[in-house]
């Protein structure tokens, strides 16, 4: 059975401060221990992106297609390294690359589960508004789904508002 003794010292308010002040800063470390994981796992799948384009095109401007590079890929990495490196991660990590060939463009914020849904997105405008807003709104994975799901991008530019869009996109144009 576990008691627990309440002291006279728990009940007073510099008790409850302190208890706060070590919560708060306990919480502020782990949310920036995973800001620094996401950071670093975007660079390295990015990274690998880069290596297996680089792989592909062997020097020359476009790849040879129609070899198992990513089914091998994928056995030979889950072999030495387990979970995340199914076939559609590694093809993702390759379009992470290709579809931001600067790494430094690609926001460091966003956790790898962002990217995957964002890269499904096809059109450049509307992969751009949604991570924008994500990063704005600070959109879990699923809001993000939510607002994929129901059309947000599309209905904005549908909407008496699209000049927001509009807006949106010179704005972008002029970066």
């Amino acid at each position: 059975m576990n008691t627990q003794v309440t002291t006279k010292e728990e009940n007073t308010k510099p008790y409850q401060e302190l208890v706060q002040q070590i919560s708060t800063t306990f919480t502020h470390g782990q949310t920036r221990a995973m800001a620094a994981v996401h950071s670093c796992l975007t660079e390295t799948y990015w990274e690998i992106g880069q290596y297996i384009v680089e792989y592909e095109q062997q020097g020359k401007e476009k790849a040879v297609y129609g070899t198992a590079l990513l089914e091998n890929l994928s056995r030979d990495l889950k072999l030495l390294h387990g979970k995340g490196f199914s076939r559609s991660n590694i093809q993702r990590m390759k379009q992470f690359y290709l579809v931001y060939p600067i790494c430094a463009t690609a926001s460091h914020k966003l956790s790898w589960s962002h990217w995957v849904e964002l890269l499904k997105i096809d059109d450049d405008l509307e992969r751009s508004f949604y991570e924008q807003q994500t990063q704005i709104e600070n959109w879990s994975v699923a809001e993000l789904k939510r607002q994929k799901d129901s059309a947000l991008f599309l209905r904005l530019a549908l909407s008496k508002e699209k000049e927001s869009v509009l807006f949106y996109r010179k704005k972008k144009m002029n970066c």
